[in-house]
């Protein structure tokens, strides 16, 4: 029996390396299709969100399963536990990545955003994907160096993200009222991707260490 539940757990770490894989392509896919007005791009991004949707439910419903047969205790308890929250997580990463695609349908044949944006969501954009792929091999090798790399990684979104704002609100902001609706939301979407990502970095490094800080320490 303790065979199966350590069988178990794995799988659980398995469906979780799974999901952020396919987070990682969605935002690929969105930056892609933002970047470059490309629809098709962006019907794939929203059309896969579904498969997240439906690995993250999966997860959920054996990690549930194991609480309440297995009933683990200590390090196995908060590998359960903390399984259940980092796919939430993940899963709420799809939603945004499929925010981004929807707002590059709305515009289509259009460019999402003005001219004198385009550089500071071209940056953000490629830190989310480097963000992405950071905590797919966190959750894959247990490698406590991407957890600071998505620290550092959501720091420079913050400052991005800050400087958005900063422009939209400044006297010589001149983009049309739908613009600047666009870059208001989707700046908020690329920050909160970044979030998310180090939530679950966290949760990772209190699994590895034991030790739960407010923030990772950089190296």
């Amino acid at each position: 029996m303790r065979e199966l539940f350590q069988a178990d757990l794995k799988s659980l770490g398995d469906q979780l390396v799974e999901i952020a894989g396919l987070v990682r392509v969605a935002m690929e896919r969105a930056r892609e299709a933002v970047e470059t007005a490309d629809v098709e791009q962006a019907e794939q991004v929203i059309s896969d969100d579904a498969r997240i949707d439906t690995l993250q439910n999966t997860l959920d419903e054996k990690a549930i399963e194991l609480l309440a047969l297995q009933a683990p205790v200590a390090t196995d308890l908060r590998t359960v536990v903390g399984s259940l929250r980092m796919s939430t997580s993940l899963e709420r990463m799809g939603d945004l990545a499929r925010h981004i695609a929807q707002l590059t349908r709305l515009r289509y044949p259009e460019l999402v955003f003005p001219e004198s944006r385009r550089e500071s969501f071209s940056r953000m954009a490629d830190d989310c994907v480097k963000v992405a792929a950071a905590l797919e091999q966190l959750l894959t090798e247990h490698d406590l160096d991407y957890a600071r790399e998505i620290v550092k990684l959501n720091n420079e979104i913050n400052e991005l993200h800050a400087q958005n704002f900063k422009a939209v609100a400044a006297a010589d902001w001149d983009a049309t009222a739908p613009q600047t609706v666009d870059v208001s939301l989707a700046s908020r979407y690329f920050e909160r991707f970044a979030d998310h990502a180090v939530s679950v970095s966290r949760k990772v490094t209190y699994l590895l260490t034991g030790e739960w800080e407010p923030t990772i320490p950089s190296a």
